[in-house]
């Protein structure tokens, strides 16, 4: 996949459609505008998925927490936000099968009263999902919890509630809808900032566009603009409109790492209670343990972190179910944030809904925003449609609901074994590349280079290679964050695979000394704030 051909085409042709932004709405615009036969650009100013898109829980779910407030307060939006994630959960594990799998959720439960309020709640959950379920949810009692989660405290345990929601890898499956969209014909390019817009007779005619690695500015036309970037989407609109009132309000979350002895391979914990009435998830996540969330109001900024006092927060409400975690515990914390409609009215975040909005300014501006991850393809059909209807576009029906993203095709469930024979791959290597790339991890595995880049972990060399040569990655930092995810599971492991990974890129990308280095100090910055 070669950057600098994608950027030619971005700077010589004019397209249906611009899409401003790489996350998960972005792309998941990008692909549906493609596959309908529109011609589609899309640019993002870092890397695709660097911001909300790569830092979410990983779950993909109609959002238990959503119907508990929907039933709470009568309110249709939520629960039709809860109805549509259930539909759409299911299209997710469909379209990516290597990078998606189904997850049982323990919900522990110490008062005999709270048993049948779970319950029914989650009866509730089933009914809603229909035709799209999974696997019933069901009562476990105190043995058969402690057995499915043997880290969980057993003192005054009366039993636990169990379901079933899907968990994926938010970077990697944000990275091959944008890989897809290209097979489909669609231009997308990381690293370019739009800088400005352009406007005929007073109407969005496109966008001033800057190659941040290159540093020339150049003009793409556009018959369609849309501003697709998340938490950022008011500073796009005021390019737009210097006067437009607010629409976004952003929410800081922020997750941490343990080792994975906190945790069975096969089952995540759901903690209800925790000091400010919202709920944590401690979940096995890539060999190791997420857990997480906070959800606080916060100002958006391009590298977020954790603070000391955050990941305090999160130790602090697993302890009463798993015990006291130190914190040398952790091994990576993260930030992001959650883009949410704003509401005068709403001060608490925890209660903005997730509902997304399709917005038109004056000038025909289209902003996208809202929703949240398990969403981004109905999100995406409904802005594609909106701009179908409103701009006289010339598409076909949307096929996303059926086109599996690339490495779904042909995917075996059952091909790591073969892979691992075929190529002498050690299993746990075998295993990621399965998982990771799907039909496409023999592609990986041909390049040969099979030395891990950090001790413990899956990840070679090899990886890094496939990355800069079909997976626009253009700093170590898109490799050892989001395409593979080192950085996200064990902060002090990437440092040390740096190195190597700069080697690596340095001889691919043709970096001379200097730019090698300035790579390498650049990414040193960021690993040592996290990430």
């Amino acid at each position: 996949m070669n950057r600098t051909a994608l950027l030619e085409r971005l700077k010589n042709e004019t397209f249906d459609l611009l899409v401003i932004g790489g996350g998960a709405s972005g792309a998941g615009v990008a692909l549906d505008a493609a596959t309908r036969g529109l011609k589609v650009a899309l640019v993002e100013r870092l890397d695709f998925s660097e911001g909300t898109s790569s830092r979410s829980t990983k779950l993909i779910h109609g959002g238990v927490r959503y119907l508990e407030i929907a039933v709470k307060t009568l309110d249709r939006v939520q629960l039709n936000l809860v109805r549509d994630a259930l539909h759409e959960r299911s299209m997710l594990l469909k379209l990516a099968p290597h990078l998606t799998r189904p997850l049982w959720l323990l919900t522990p439960l110490y008062k005999l009263w709270e048993m049948p309020y779970y319950w029914t709640g989650l009866k509730l959950y089933d009914l809603l999902a229909g035709d799209a379920r999974l696997q019933v949810s069901r009562y476990l009692g105190p043995q058969e919890t402690l057995r499915r989660f043997p880290r969980v405290r057993s003192e005054g345990l009366v039993g636990a509630v169990a379901y079933q929601d899907g968990q994926f890898d938010d970077a990697r499956y944000n990275l091959e809808v944008i890989l897809t969209a290209l097979e489909e014909g669609a231009v997308a390019v990381n690293y370019t900032e739009v800088t400005g817009l352009l406007k005929k007779n007073g109407k969005i005619a496109g966008a001033v566009v800057q190659d941040r690695l290159g540093g020339q500015e150049f003009e793409v036309g556009a018959r369609v603009v849309v501003n697709a970037t998340g938490p950022f989407s008011d500073s796009i609109r005021h390019l737009d409109d210097p006067a437009a009132p607010e629409l976004v309000k952003a929410s800081s979350g922020v997750h941490i790492v343990l080792g994975p002895t906190y945790s069975p391979p096969d089952t995540g914990l759901l903690i209800p209670h925790t000091e400010d009435g919202r709920v944590i998830f401690v979940l096995p996540w890539l060999g190791q343990t997420l857990v997480g969330t906070t959800d606080d109001p916060a100002e958006p900024t391009p590298h977020p972190r954790a603070s000391e006092e955050e990941i305090a927060y999160i130790l602090r409400q697993v302890e009463p179910y798993l015990g006291k975690v130190a914190r040398e515990e952790v091994r990576a914390a993260w930030a992001g944030f959650r883009p949410l409609v704003a509401k005068a009215q709403a001060a608490d975040t925890a209660r903005l809904a997730r509902d997304h909005l399709v917005q038109e300014s004056a000038s025909g501006l289209l902003t996208l925003t809202g929703g949240k991850w398990t969403t981004y393809r109905k999100m995406a059909l409904d802005c594609v449609n909106y701009a179908v209807r409103r701009f006289g576009l010339q598409a076909g029906p949307s096929r996303t609901h059926e086109r599996l993203l690339v490495g779904g095709w042909g995917f075996d469930p059952n091909g790591a074994q073969k892979l691992a024979q075929e190529y002498s791959l050690e299993p746990d290597i075998a295993q990621h590349l399965h998982r990771s790339y799907g039909s496409r991890a023999g592609q990986v595995a041909e390049i040969g280079q099979t030395f891990r880049l950090a001790p413990g972990y899956p990840y070679i060399e090899s990886e890094v290679v496939y990355a800069a040569r079909h997976e626009l990655a253009q700093t170590p930092m898109d490799v050892l964050a989001r395409r593979t995810r080192l950085a996200f599971l064990d902060t002090k492991a990437a440092e040390a695979a740096l190195p190597e990974v700069a080697k690596l890129m340095a001889k691919e990308l043709g970096w001379k000394a200097e730019e090698r280095k300035a790579q390498e100090n650049q990414t040193q910055e960021r690993l040592a704030v996290a990430i």
